[in-house]
């Protein structure tokens, strides 16, 4: 780890000392702030989050069973789904109703646990895509080419910089739908930075990477937070989890159920019982795959 990460862990460890543990505790300063906040469809509640903060310059990690809720969730706070009830807000803004564009224009940024690279656009196109504000977009803006072009080249430099970054700048011609799920997944990540978030959001970061590419990810990913921003990020493998969360909120039913530090959590027996069932560790319990009939 370097010294940087180290000052970084530090200053996360002092602003979450006095943090309680517990289901939706209030943060010292939180970036995003979600209340009473629900989804269902038909008969089936998704999402039924009481009340959630997300302290400003952390790694955290949402987590929980499959089907708990977490990417529905993300699609509501960050636009891409309605919700039936409740509010949010991020940086002191409400956001309820806005659309995604909007969102990501307010610094609230996120990918997707498939990626949504253009695949018959070249990786520089995909990222020129995501630059905000494009004065030459507009019919009058179009018109005044020193203009536009000076940004256009900005554009450029920024993408070229992100794209050295996450080491795809060799790949800046080739079609994005060439690249590995791996190199998409930097390329999602990389495309998110173009609009300068406060907070990134990232949906199953590793889900289908090459081993060989996931710390690089990992070490994106705590840059991120070296470098002051926000990171909410959904992942199912625990050892990822445990190694780079400053904080991990779990989901269960769509509802938060527990809160904490990862060691917190690695010992809240509510966690265990989520993940494996309220009854596995009872007397004549029959483990999974032994035959026996529910």
């Amino acid at each position: 780890m370097s010294s940087e990460s180290r000052t970084a862990d530090g200053a996360v460890r002092d602003r979450m000392a006095g943090v309680e543990p517990a289901a939706g505790v209030a943060k010292p300063d939180p970036i995003l702030k979600a209340s009473g906040v629900r989804r269902s469809f038909g008969g089936l509640t998704a999402v039924d989050v009481g009340h959630l903060e997300v302290q400003r310059g952390t790694i955290t990690a949402l987590i929980g069973p499959n089907g708990a809720g977490k990417s529905t969730l993300f699609n509501l706070l960050t636009g891409f789904d309605r919700v039936d009830a409740g509010e949010w807000s991020f940086e002191g803004r409400r956001l309820n109703g806005l659309g995604g564009h909007r969102v990501a224009r307010q610094g609230m940024v996120r990918t997707f646990q498939l990626t949504k690279a253009l695949t018959r656009l070249t990786v520089l196109d995909n990222m020129l895509l995501a630059a905000p504000g494009q004065s030459g977009e507009g019919f009058v803006g179009s018109l005044l080419r020193p203009r536009w072009r000076h940004q256009e080249e900005a554009n450029r430099e920024r993408a070229m910089e992100l794209l050295a970054r996450f080491k795809l700048d060799a790949k800046r011609d080739d079609l994005a739908g060439s690249l590995s799920g791996g190199q998409r997944k930097l390329l999602e990540m990389a495309r998110s930075l173009m609009v300068n978030p406060s907070m990134v959001m990232l949906d199953e970061p590793m889900a289908g990477v090459n081993p060989a590419l996931v710390q690089s990810l990992l070490g994106h990913i705590t840059s991120l937070r070296d470098e002051g921003m926000t990171v909410l990020f959904v992942e199912h493998d625990m050892d990822v989890i445990m190694g780079i969360s400053d904080w991990i909120v779990v989901l269960a039913q769509g509802s938060v159920i527990a809160e904490g530090r990862p060691e917190d959590i690695r010992s809240n027996q509510e966690v265990v019982d989520a993940y494996l069932g309220a009854h596995h560790d009872e007397p004549g319990a029959s483990a999974p795959g032994s035959g026996e009939e529910a």
